[in-house]
């Protein structure tokens, strides 16, 4: 397989999860979590571009 397809980590390992009572999830999801959690999180925190008023 040429190098540049190669996957920048190694796949064929086994997966790496956290556990924590009842529940287990793999350390990839819970990172992809959290990244769509602060997207959302943005989202609603950060003002439109263009929507500024000026009341003079």
């Amino acid at each position: 397989m040429p190098r540049i397809l190669a996957a920048p980590i190694d796949l064929n390992g086994q997966g790496h999860y956290f556990t924590w009572s009842f529940l287990q999830i793999s350390v990839a999801n819970l990172v992809m979590i959290a990244l769509i959690v602060l997207c959302f999180a943005a989202a609603l925190l950060l003002p439109f571009p263009g929507r500024r008023r000026d009341d003079d």
